[in-house]
């Protein structure tokens, strides 16, 4: 029996660590449980007995330490490297497929050849023109790109081959398609997600640090040695910001929390607003009957300029109330709650994404018990509450060795 394949989810499964055991320092998973094929559990965990007693002044040096360590080991083969590229360009190429065909079936009728080849054209252009406008890796330099599309080009010809021997390929297109192979692999783009990207969390205090900081980063793949990452959220506690709330992952109802409205909601609205203003100026202009055309242009012109400066004060207006009555009053109070309400908070905030999930038809990506720990300089990283797959109790082993290894070094000095 054939049938569509259904992705296996484990929400049970461990996403929060410690990233050193001495200094009070978490890293928290979220995506993609894996990287290049490794467990980031394992990974944390070579990393960390690495570490030992290392520290580092502040946190932001403890997150550039994590990713060199990344960026400079031997735990992702070549061979490795190699084959998740190209299942990784493979992919992109049957997405851009799928986009021509999606492309052709809005063709009445039937069409021929060359109209074939200007659909193929304007697809290509349009994912490559994406991909020349999106930013590099940190890692990766222009120079890395041309010896990726040196060294890989066998296997992108091969891929291409494979993808498009259906449809018509100029050369100008073929080297399109070539670059773009490679920008998939060291470029970010706003408009595309990877499947197996994960999220990266680094969160805690430096040696130096007196306020907690939060780093955290998507990663992709590692390519001829290089760590395919980019920083996507920095969050700095001090003087002027004395609280934040930052959801992750399944944030919709954080953010329907904090926000007092669903993100997606709030989405559609602005969009279907904006089109209203827009199309408003045009409807108005068609049946102004005793002006010329060029009249008309000119009117429809400040019309669409008044709406637009109407829709950004609306929409300055809605955030402003949305800061005032709830994003606002939740900060103050979170800013001055003691630790264990915090920690409580936090659970409760994932138990609502974890309920939004159980009772409507989405995958249940959140739920299962739920680890929560609370850092802070005093006292460290502390969890609250942790899920062991074994009892603790009859494990005593696992506890007497978390620290036996540095015991025993500091003992031999």
């Amino acid at each position: 029996m054939g049938g569509e394949s259904i992705p296996k989810i484990f929400p049970s499964a461990n996403k929060l660590f410690t990233l050193s055991k001495y200094y009070p320092i978490g890293i928290m998973i979220y995506g993609n449980a894996t990287f290049m094929g490794i467990p980031w559990e394992t990974i944390i965990k070579i990393y960390r007995n690495l570490l030992s007693k290392t520290s580092f002044s502040t946190l932001e040096e403890h997150a550039n330490d994590f990713i060199n360590f990344l960026d400079n080991n031997s735990l992702f083969l070549n061979a490795m490297q190699e084959h998740y590229s190209q299942n990784d360009i493979r992919s992109y190429l049957i997405y851009i497929i799928e986009d021509i065909a999606a492309n052709l079936k809005e063709i009445e009728g039937e069409f021929d050849y060359d109209t074939a080849n200007e659909v193929v054209s304007h697809v290509i252009d349009k994912h490559y023109n994406m991909w020349e406008a999106a930013e590099l890796a940190p890692s990766i330099s222009e120079q890395l790109e041309e010896t990726v599309l040196n060294e890989y080009n066998e296997i992108i010809n091969n891929e291409i081959k494979y993808s498009f021997e259906r449809y018509p390929l100029s050369d100008e297109n073929l080297e399109k398609l070539k670059k773009l192979s490679v920008h998939c692999l060291l470029r970010f783009s706003d408009k595309i997600v990877h499947d197996g990207r994960s999220g990266v969390v680094i969160a805690g205090f430096g040696e130096d640090d007196i306020f907690p900081s939060l780093h955290a980063y998507y990663f992709e793949r590692v390519v001829k040695g290089r760590i395919i990452y980019k920083l996507s959220h920095k969050y700095n506690i001090n003087f002027e910001t004395s609280a934040a709330v930052i959801p992750f992952a399944q944030s919709e109802m954080v953010s329907t929390f904090m926000e007092g409205v669903d993100p997606r909601y709030k989405t559609v609205k602005d969009s279907y607003i904006a089109k209203i203003f827009d199309d408003y100026a045009g409807i108005v202009v068609s049946n102004m009957d005793r002006y010329d055309e060029e009249e008309k242009k000119s009117i429809e012109e400040k019309l669409t300029s008044i709406g637009k400066q109407i829709i950004a004060d609306l929409n300055k207006k809605l955030e402003d109330y949305r800061r005032t009555y709830h994003s606002n009053p939740v900060i103050n109070v979170v800013a001055g709650l003691p630790k264990d309400e915090l920690a409580a908070m936090a659970e409760s905030l994932v138990n609502l994404t974890s309920f939004k999930r159980r009772v409507t038809p989405e995958s249940e990506t959140v739920g299962g018990p739920i680890d929560v720990a609370l850092i802070s300089k005093g006292d460290g990283f502390i969890w609250i509450k942790r899920k062991h797959y074994f009892k603790s109790e009859l494990n005593p082993q696992f506890h007497a060795n978390y620290y036996r290894e540095d015991e025993t070094d500091a003992q031999k000095e």
